[in-house]
């Protein structure tokens, strides 16, 4: 046979390889069907006995094919044990001992660009019988190509799902929080609300039960996007469906927790205060579950007090081990200041935290004026202190003044 119908031959099957590895491509076959194309087309039109493909990703070159190979070979290549020689030839990897590529002589790297995409290791089953290197560069190439375009896509894809269920969860939330908070001669209430994220994990809420009795809380769901969207919207039923038939705050708290540590399985918990004044028998009564105690101003109470009597977080354990209610009587003409612990940690560029001091001493100072202008002038306060550094959670502050 003369070198010219030998190489004429080679040109043919050449063309066969790369019709079936473009025909899959296009048909838009899964990686696992192309990889086992291109295997094939190896070693049945090329003069190829052995091979190994290594595909980069995210840790080094991972093993995706595999042939005629008996010896102990890596699954994943870490990305500085690989030589970057550009040149089709002799293997050159740096390897630990317990690994050997003898069965396998002949090296041929795979970029696109300036990007290492992928390593071929294989062995030719006829030394007389020419293996055209390039072209069997260029044909991994294509297929490595077609693999990052399906991760691509993939990613993409992923990125759109991720993006409609954050837009999901963040109209979720909206649904959750009060359209209007009351400004009246008898209530007056003002939220401050910086979630971290598109879809944060604190929540609020204010409730007129009637005409003398106002429930109100504040609650920090632990976790962030749908998880804690849905958990929320989970919590918020409860416990509006609890306020209509029932005041006792202690009953509501261990049905709360009941339905959280049914929904999360212990996994997931949330901070909650929860607080109903009646303007009758001016009593007020609480609950803390864990949450950062609010500060109670005003009123005949002499200085701020914390509110921390309660129980608890929520979900963490199928019953709460202890619950008390706290209760304040003959209380009128005060205020009550909520937050979540975004808004005492926040920090600065000294890497301090605004801390829980410096929020009581304001609050000693300025907790019964007007909400609005409590609001106003503490969170300038705040501003100032964290000088621009970038908040680490969400941060909410609720506060309501009683007359």
């Amino acid at each position: 046979m003369t070198t010219e119908t030998l190489k004429y031959q080679r040109k043919e099957l050449e063309l066969k390889a790369l019709l079936e590895i473009t025909q899959a491509i296009n048909e838009n076959k899964t990686e696992s069907v192309l990889l086992n194309i291109f295997k094939f087309t190896c070693l049945v039109h090329l003069n190829i006995k052995a091979l190994v493909l290594y595909v980069a990703n995210q840790d080094g070159f991972q093993e995706r094919v595999k042939h005629g190979v008996k010896q102990n070979i890596p699954k994943l290549i870490p990305y500085k044990d690989v030589d970057d020689n550009r040149e089709i030839g002799k293997l050159n990897l740096v390897m630990p001992r317990e690994y050997s590529f003898n069965e396998l002589d002949i090296y041929v790297p795979v970029y696109h660009k300036d990007k290492m995409l992928a390593i071929l290791l294989l062995k030719t089953k006829d030394v007389d019988r020419e293996l055209d290197l390039d072209f069997t560069q260029a044909l991994t190439n294509i297929l490595v190509v077609a693999l990052e375009n399906k991760r691509f896509a993939r990613r993409q894809l992923e990125q759109e799902r991720l993006k409609k269920e954050v837009e999901i969860a963040s109209n979720v939330q909206r649904m959750l929080f009060p359209d209007k908070l009351p400004v009246t001669e008898k209530l007056k209430a003002k939220v401050t609300y910086y979630p971290h994220s598109t879809v944060g994990g604190d929540y609020y809420d204010l409730i007129q039960k009637s005409d003398d009795e106002v429930f109100f809380c504040i609650a920090d769901v632990s976790g962030k996007g749908m998880p804690a969207a849905l958990l929320m919207s989970n919590f918020q039923a409860a416990l509006r469906t609890l306020l209509l038939s029932s005041s006792d705050l202690s009953m509501i708290a261990k049905q709360l927790n009941i339905t959280i540590f049914d929904n999360t399985k212990g996994e997931r918990f949330i901070t909650f205060f929860l607080g109903y004044y009646n303007y009758k028998t001016k009593c007020l009564k609480y609950v803390n579950a864990g949450h950062n105690a609010p500060l109670l101003c005003g009123g005949n109470i002499g200085e701020c007090e914390l509110l921390e009597a309660g129980t608890t977080i929520l979900g963490a354990f199928k019953e709460l081990p202890f619950i008390e209610e706290g209760k304040r009587e003959a209380l009128k003409d005060f205020s009550i200041h909520m937050y979540t612990d975004g808004l005492t940690e926040a920090i600065n560029k000294n890497e301090e935290e605004f801390g829980e001091e410096r929020l009581f001493d304001f609050v000693k100072k300025e907790g019964n004026i007007d909400p609005e202008k409590f609001h106003e002038m503490l969170f300038n306060s705040w501003d100032r202190f964290s000088e621009g550094v970038e908040r680490r959670d969400d941060t909410t502050m609720l506060s309501i003044q009683f007359h």
